[in-house]
């Protein structure tokens, strides 16, 4: 597998996320109905700098060897964010009434990178020839 591309595309997601919770955390408050107090807002934005730091760190590490022993922090630190949020996130998508559309696109992507990121940990990329 070309972790390469993996890499990149989880980095451009995670950042576009982190940008989002960076800059639009009253409105993103306020799209979903929650109540955009001082502690809400700093959650968001402390959220916004989890996905813009591990964004960065997988666009970085997006040219390094990847799976099996090489970069295990990095594979598992990805298949961990990726597989509980996938977990959370199909728990809550049958109940959600309100933009469900968005935790329904968050859902597919989420059990999508996972899926990857166990196939990543799983297999070794020397045992892959080209």
């Amino acid at each position: 597998m070309n972790t390469k591309i993996l890499m990149a595309t989880s980095a451009i997601f995670m950042g576009l996320v982190g940008l989002l919770l960076s800059f639009l955390p009253n409105e993103i408050a306020n799209y979903f109905n929650i109540e955009a107090t001082i502690i809400t807002i700093l959650f968001l934005k402390i959220l916004s700098a989890l996905y813009l730091a591990f964004g960065f760190l997988n666009w970085m590490a997006k040219g390094t060897l990847i799976g099996g022993i090489y970069n295990r922090p990095i594979a598992i630190g990805n298949l961990m964010h990726f597989g509980v949020g996938a977990i959370a996130l199909v728990k809550v998508v049958s109940k959600v009434q309100v933009h469900s559309e968005i935790i329904i696109l968050l859902t597919v992507i989420y059990v999508v990178l996972a899926i990857l990121f166990a196939y990543v940990f799983k297999t070794n990329p020397t045992a892959i020839k080209k």
